[in-house]
């Protein structure tokens, strides 16, 4: 494994970066703010990210690798960027996947109770506790019939938000499957659910280096005793264990990436896995301590850092969080179960 990026690749995190430093938002009170939303929907749409993981040609290959969706995801994590991207991506590679034809609207996925994997409807139905996930501006999400074949679902509107940057939707109770779609195979899936896990590391990565950011930059203007409080030991000692927690989740996540179109599907989705649990545990702990960082202010509604913690707690439970991850690897290793060694 390669881990330095090509120019292509760099100029993609450029470009991506650029557009959520400009646009994305900068304070609690710009996220209501629908003229800087509609201004970063244009520039998402123009710049095709959502179409990444459509096929490139006839045999289905995709426009860019988990890698360069892996890039793309961190930096909008990072900005908080408060448009879709995550479901409608998932929602194009599972139409790649199976051979449908791509959607002329925005779309999203569905993901079943637990929010470990895709949603299965039995005999049309969606199961109760099923939610579309990164919503906005979806009218429809797509789920899985028990025979692996998708289907289409529409949603009843936008649910109340824990993660204030990506909003969830119900979907409806039927769901219809889409005409010229096959059955998607078990080995198809694994990788469709590597590539998911390594884009919520990805965007767990990005939302771990914003929140330090505003960390150290609150540390260097805050003054206590004449001097900035990110000269007192104490402080520097904490974003230092949040900047090497979220350095070991970048490597981490970063090798999930690769290994979704590079290594066999078990494989790709036991590295997913082990990354997801790894990413998940440290964006709560360094998005705690950047609350910590900030005291008393950390815990208002006003100050940034509640937001970047509501999104990792989301970001950590979507496609699978640690429990059902860590049991991703112990079952690919052949650990627990009926050998007695859990």
């Amino acid at each position: 494994m390669d881990v330095r990026l090509s120019a292509e690749q760099q100029t993609l995190r450029d470009s991506a970066a650029h557009a959520v430093s400009r646009l994305g938002p900068q304070a609690v009170g710009q996220l209501d703010d629908p003229e800087r939303r509609a201004r970063l929907e244009a520039v998402v749409v123009e710049s095709g990210w959502r179409e990444l993981r459509m096929a490139a040609d006839d045999d289905g290959t995709p426009l860019a690798s988990g890698v360069e969706a892996a890039i793309v995801a961190e930096e909008l994590g990072r900005g908080l960027a408060d448009a879709a991207y995550l479901g409608p991506v998932m929602a194009a590679d599972l139409r790649r996947l199976s051979g449908a034809p791509y959607a002329e609207a925005m779309e999203t996925v569905v993901l079943g109770p637990g929010l470990a994997s895709v949603a299965r409807v039995s005999v049309g139905s969606v199961p109760s506790g099923s939610i579309a996930v990164d919503a906005d501006g979806s009218p429809t999400a797509l789920v899985l019939d028990t025979d692996g074949r998708v289907g289409t679902v529409a949603l009843d509107g936008l649910a109340p938000r824990t993660d204030l940057t990506r909003p969830t939707a119900t979907p409806t109770a039927s769901a219809a499957v889409l005409e010229g779609a096959r059955p998607i195979g078990d080995e198809e899936l694994a990788r469709w659910n590597a590539l998911a896990l390594a884009l919520t590391c990805a965007d767990l990565v990005g939302v771990m280096r914003g929140a330090i950011d505003l960390a150290v930059e609150y540390a260097n203007g805050r003054q206590q005793f004449g001097t900035s409080i990110g000269s007192f030991q104490a402080i520097q000692h904490l974003l230092a264990e949040a900047y090497s927690q979220m350095e070991g989740s970048r490597s981490a996540a970063l090798h999930a990436a690769w290994a979704v179109d590079a290594l066999p599907a078990d494989d790709a989705l036991a590295a997913a896995a082990l990354a997801k649990a790894y990413c998940a545990r440290s964006a709560r702990t360094t998005c705690e301590t950047v609350i910590q960082v900030h005291g008393g202010i950390g815990h208002t509604w006003e100050c940034m850092a509640h937001v970047f913690l509501r999104r990792a707690l989301v970001s950590s439970d979507l496609f699978g969080g640690v429990g059902p991850s860590l049991e991703r690897v112990l079952a690919h290793n052949g650990i627990g179960g009926s050998d007695g060694l859990r």
